[in-house]
């Protein structure tokens, strides 16, 4: 029912306008990572809410472009799910956008009825330990950025010339980033890592990659279809040490059963004889990757000149405490680790996007309760800067669904802005003032059939764009 009179001498047409506006409630998602495409989706739900998609990248998708593996494209079809929300009459992409620089937090909120910040974590942990700055060790982060075509890794050219890599870290990340430096190339080049990565793993030296854990087998961050996947890795053999392994047998009775399998497996490839089918192949491999448990990194070392990375000093570390809560105690000892590449793997961490916005940078996540930020109403998080960077696409998914059924309950309990909000009109103002040009999703259309024909020549699923200028020009801005 109205709750007051039409303006005076207003037309049934613009007292039609304003009624519907009123009940379209505009809402924006910062981010379009698979957090941001999952919220925008359950928004959706909602008849006639209208979401506006902002990212900062020309190119939607996030962590599914630019953090999933080449060699895991069945991982990327959630691509398809993203796709059918974009074409939605009442979604729209805008890339090419970074929020906190080219628009702020307070600007959104007044445009739209509530706002939604998924931007993910797009940094890494640092190590904090001396000789960090050093050529020759880089970010696993990075390292995956530079294979996958992220644009602000691309000049990385990581110097493959040396027999020993070391990873710091034991999760699906440095597993992954081992099997890349490990995988024979002709296996990659019919996937959609990027021509320049391709070229440089051709000439790779890399024979051993070590990843390197403070705690023990039990403790692994890993999950067990990528340890498979590694252990059945064609030209690579496992080195993993029995004397790790001492005692487990009697303590994996107690853990949850996913992570029961993943140690049986682990305790099967270090004690037991392979099959002759495993042995003839890891008897031919040329190439070897092992977990180091038990070691914690305290410096890098520098070359006897002090121009690169030439290896790992690590403090011998035993387990105190039960479970999932054991910490590594360093016993003095220490061990010194040769390589000629370190590529940290021990965590993402998110930013504080604008000074608006409540942040906390110990634990790295926009402080909120079920996906509220505290004390700013109208204002909501999802993903991995609602949570902290851990977990998987699907736990991501149930994660945004969570904060879009908050907002939907705040908006139909009344806690949102009631009247009109100009949504995507008042920023584009604003955009158009400060010269930036948004990427629509069907300019992305463009740029996403321009790399599946350039892919095409050589039987890739798409040859990536790596240069956001580039993409620009392409799409005539």
């Amino acid at each position: 029912p109205r709750t007051r009179p039409p303006p005076a001498g207003s037309t049934p047409s613009f007292r039609h306008h304003l009624s519907t506006q009123e009940k379209t409630p505009q809402i924006c998602v910062v981010g379009s990572g698979p957090a941001g495409f999952y919220t925008a989706q359950h928004l959706l739900k909602h008849p006639q809410a209208h979401v506006d998609i902002y990212e900062k990248q020309p190119v939607p998708f996030g962590l599914v472009r630019f953090g999933v593996a080449p060699d895991h494209p069945e991982v990327k079809n959630v691509i398809n799910t993203f796709t059918q929300t974009a074409h939605s009459g009442r979604c729209a992409f805008w890339g090419n956008v970074e929020v906190g620089r080219d628009v702020t937090v307070p600007e959104l909120r007044e445009a739209y009825h509530a706002v939604v910040l998924s931007y993910g974590a797009e940094d890494h942990r640092a190590l904090e330990i001396p000789g960090e700055e050093l050529p020759g060790v880089c970010s696993a982060r990075a390292f995956v950025g530079w294979y996958n075509g992220l644009p602000e890794n691309r000049e990385l050219e990581p110097d493959l010339s040396c027999d020993t890599a070391v990873i710091l870290g034991q999760g699906n990340v440095a597993l992954d980033v081992a099997r890349i430096l490990l995988t024979p190339p002709e296996h990659l080049e019919r996937t959609d890592i990027t021509k320049a990565a391709l070229g440089v793993l051709r000439q790779s030296r890399v024979k051993t990659v070590w990843l390197v854990g403070r705690r023990g087998p039990l403790q692994v961050a890993f999950t067990i279809k990528e340890l498979r996947e590694m252990i059945q890795l064609p030209g690579a053999r496992p080195i993993l040490d029995p004397a790790d392994f001492l005692g487990l047998q009697d303590k994996i009775k107690e853990v949850p059963r996913p992570r029961k399998r993943l140690t049986e497996l682990l305790l099967r490839t270090a004690t037991e004889k392979p099959g002759p089918e495993e042995a003839a192949r890891w008897a031919s491999a040329s190439r070897a990757w092992g977990l180091r448990f038990f070691r914690s990194p305290q410096q890098v070392l520098p070359s006897p000149d002090g121009r690169r990375a030439a290896g790992v000093r690590l403090a011998v570390t035993r387990l105190e405490g039960v479970g999932e809560a054991t910490r590594a105690v360093p016993t003095g000892d220490m061990e010194d680790l040769p390589c000629g590449l370190v590529l940290s793997s021990v965590g993402y961490k998110s930013r504080p996007v604008d000074p608006s916005v409540p942040f906390d940078s110990k634990l790295g996540v926009i402080p909120n309760v079920e996906g509220r930020v505290m004390d700013v109403p109208g204002l909501y998080c999802s993903g991995w800067v609602k949570r902290g960077p851990t977990g998987v696409i699907a736990t991501t998914m149930t994660d945004s669904f969570l904060t879009g059924q908050m907002l939907l309950q705040d908006l139909k309990a009344g806690l949102l802005p009631s009247g009109p909000r100009p949504g995507y009109a008042a920023i584009q103002a604003l955009l158009s003032s400060r010269g930036v040009r948004p990427v629509s999703f069907s300019d992305w259309e463009k740029l996403d059939a321009e790399e599946v024909a350039r892919g095409q020549g050589t039987g890739k699923p798409r040859e990536k764009l790596v240069d956001p200028q580039e993409m620009l020009r392409l799409l005539g801005h």
